[in-house]
Parts: C-alpha cells; structure tokens; sequence
C-alpha cells in the first residue's frame, strides 16, 4: 500500500463506475458529512455510489442525503472515509470489508495505512480532504455537497473553536457558505439541538466525574445502565466527549463509554502541551494532539489504574 496524493486520488476515482463508501462506526459529522460529499460528487460524474455505517445514524443527519438514492449496489471498489484503522469500521464491516478496502482518504497521523491512502495529516478534518478531491474532480459544489463538506469542517473543529481551527479551514467554510450551505440549520442542529434523553445521559455522566492530580484530570463515566435508563442512544453522543476538558483547570479530560457488548471506548482531550494521541498509543489507539482514542476490553476499574498511571506521567 502506498500513499498517494489529490491528483493521483482523482485519477483512481475516474477508472471505475461503482463504489461502496464506508464511514467509521460511531458516525460523528465530519466522516458522515465527508462520505456523503464523496458520494453526492461522484453521482454527479454519473458514477453508482452507496454510503454505508455499521451504526445507527442519527437522524439529525438526515439532510446529508435525505434528497438522493443511498440504495444497495453493486460495487466495483470500496473506499473508506476518515477512517484511521480498518477496525474503525466495526467488527462486523472489518471482517466483511477491511482487508479490500482499495482507497483511504483521511487526515488522522494515527492512519494504519491499510489501503492506498490518500492521508494529508494537517488538514483539520477529513471534509478538508474530501473538498480538495471534490475540485479536483472538476465537480460543482452544489448546496448538498456544500452542507455535507460544512458539517464535517464544523463538527471536527467544534464549531470552529478547536485548536484545529487554521486559516484555511475558515476560507473552505466562507465558500462552502457562498455556495449555498445551509450553516444555520447545521450549526443549531449540531451544537444547539439535544434530545431530552440526551440530556438526561448528559446529567448523569456529568454527575460522574473524578478529578485527578490536583484538578489537571478529569475523568467521565457513561455505563450501559445509563443509556438504558435514560433512554439516549449512542449516534446522539459525539460531541459529550469534550465536557471534562471544559472544568476549569483540567488540562486532560477523560471520557470512558461503555458499549453495547461491555466493551470500552475512551476519549481523551487534551490542552498544550500534553499530546492525547500519545497517550492513547500506548493502547493501540490514536487520533490527534488535542483529540484521540482507543479502546478497552477489561473493567472499568482496570482501565481507570492503567489510564491514571499513564497521564501521570505525561503530566509530570
């Protein structure tokens, strides 16, 4: 497998008619809003696309493709989008899918680049990418394709106010605006609007929190149980990651969610200097400086010690 460039990416897009496009499980907006710009460009081309998720979407995303046919096809080539770790996909999508993935397109550092790969690590999100693939392929950015590439920008820089927020990003995001997206409808659907299940999840995981090291950590709790008794389902969950980091004086916030099969997915988010992506290597995770993951299959107790020894030391 190689890495390859837009340019390249184009060409490869051109050579076949069909493509299945997969976004990560746990769909959050910048891989949903990536695969469904992908799809909406190539279907202008005259191409045969589908998108695909192994989770529930939720349906505030529904203006992603609510106007368009996302039936089954058949597929001459899968790509994956903003999808770092072919075990991203989910179990299920990785034993059916993972090992013929042919293209990649994706901006994490952590990408194990399983596929040909078209990484570019500092654009701040994946719809980056994919709005550069989009002009590349000499395709018009339509109102649609504007909303899909809006919502990643937005969504991976949290409303523009992430450390990954660049100049660039704000220029995408002015055009993709004078192209006819529709940023007050994303922008209170993505930041403003929450289920009441949500905030009732949202009550009892803030009720969880620990502090660790003199208030520089802090660490959140989401349990099964949790979503049971409120009622919330995990495809409303994507932005409840950032709010250890948000108490004042946490430098590194914690957020520890329990899966569906007892399984764990943890997310750190960090201030300078301290880098979340080496600390979630050391799980065999990954991501960003201020933002990344991995994954545990032990108690919660277990993977609390093994967490707290590490950021002890990162924070010393």
């Amino acid at each position: 497998m190689k890495k390859i460039d837009v340019k390249e990416c184009v060409s490869l897009l051109k050579e076949f008619d069909n493509y299945l496009i997969l976004s990560h499980r746990n769909p959050d907006g910048d891989t949903l809003g990536s695969a469904f710009a992908l799809k909406r460009a190539l279907d202008l081309m005259g191409k045969k696309t589908m998108v695909r998720c192994i989770d529930e979407i939720h349906p505030k995303f529904s203006y992603l493709w609510d106007d368009i046919d996302n039936s089954d096809i058949e597929f001459d080539k899968i790509i994956a989008v903003d999808v770092a770790d072919k075990k991203l996909l989910g179990e299920e999508f990785e034993e059916k899918y993972g090992d013929n993935v042919w293209l990649c397109i994706d901006h994490h550092m952590s990408n194990r680049e399983y596929s040909e790969n078209l990484l570019l690590e500092d654009r701040a999100a994946a719809a980056v990418v994919i709005y550069e693939v989009v002009c590349g392929l000499g395709v018009e950015i339509t109102p649609k394709i504007a909303n899909c590439i809006y919502t990643g920008l937005a969504t991976d820089t949290g409303c523009f106010m992430f450390s990954n927020t660049t100049p660039t990003v704000h220029r995408i995001a002015a055009e993709v605006m004078e192209k006819g997206a529709d940023y007050t409808l994303i922008n209170r659907l993505m930041f403003e609007t929450k289920s009441i299940s949500y905030m009732k999840l949202e009550q009892m995981a803030i009720a969880s929190i620990k502090t660790h090291f003199d208030g520089r950590c802090a660490l959140m709790t989401i349990t099964r149980e949790m979503f049971s008794e409120s009622g919330a389902s995990s495809s409303e969950c994507d932005g409840i990651a950032g709010i250890p980091r948000k108490i004042e004086g946490v430098q590194i916030g914690v957020t520890i969610r329990e899966r569906h099969d007892g399984s764990y997915k943890v997310s750190l988010r960090t201030i300078e200097p301290y880098d979340a992506s080496k600390i979630c290597a050391v799980f065999g995770g990954g991501g960003h400086n201020r933002a990344a993951g991995c994954e545990f299959n032990c108690s919660l107790e277990e993977i609390e010690s093994q967490l707290l020894k590490v950021i002890k030391a990162e924070l010393k």
